[in-house]
């Protein structure tokens, strides 16, 4: 897996940003459009953004719309146009289907990690962000996502036994 590693740190500062970002978006709404977003407001965050697109119907699913080149390494391929059974395991799915859910039902962001054990890297996780948007409306067709690998090795303080 050739994903960057960093440091819970540095992830929870490109949160910050992404979230400041995004907030700046509502323009006095309940959610930011869509449209509204500009790549070039966000550069640095750019190899590990996501839109996924919820897909409505009986039973809601999403369909990853855009996925940064820092992803390839974290999935091992290109996701862009995917579904989520297309892309993971039925566990990992389901855990993003019920996470996504949330973002959806509440049209509020969520943030949490994820480990990567479902793809053969235990000692990673994802520190994961992801952020309702809208296309045209009050509901909530779209989300930004921003991940941030981190491992093991980048979770300790640095201290040691003598």
């Amino acid at each position: 897996m050739a994903a960057q590693i960093g440091k819970p740190t540095a992830a929870i500062r490109a949160h910050a940003e992404l979230f400041s970002y995004w907030s700046s978006l509502k323009a006095g709404g309940p959610l930011p459009v869509r449209g509204r977003l500009d790549p070039r407001d966000m550069t640095r965050l750019l190899p590990t953004v996501s839109l996924t697109e919820v897909l409505p119907g009986a039973s809601i699913d999403y369909r990853i719309r855009l996925a940064g080149t820092g992803l390839y390494g974290v999935y091992g391929r290109e996701i862009t146009g995917q579904r989520l059974g297309e892309v993971y395991n039925t566990a990992a799915a389901d855990y993003w289907r019920d996470e996504l859910g949330r973002v959806v039902h509440d049209r509020r962001p969520r943030v949490g990690i994820h480990n990567l054990a479902w793809r053969g890297a235990s000692h990673l996780s994802i520190v994961w962000m992801r952020l309702p948007l809208t296309t045209q409306g009050a509901d909530v067709d779209m989300i930004l996502g921003y991940d941030a690998v981190i491992g093991m090795g980048a979770m300790t303080s640095g201290i040691r036994a003598a």
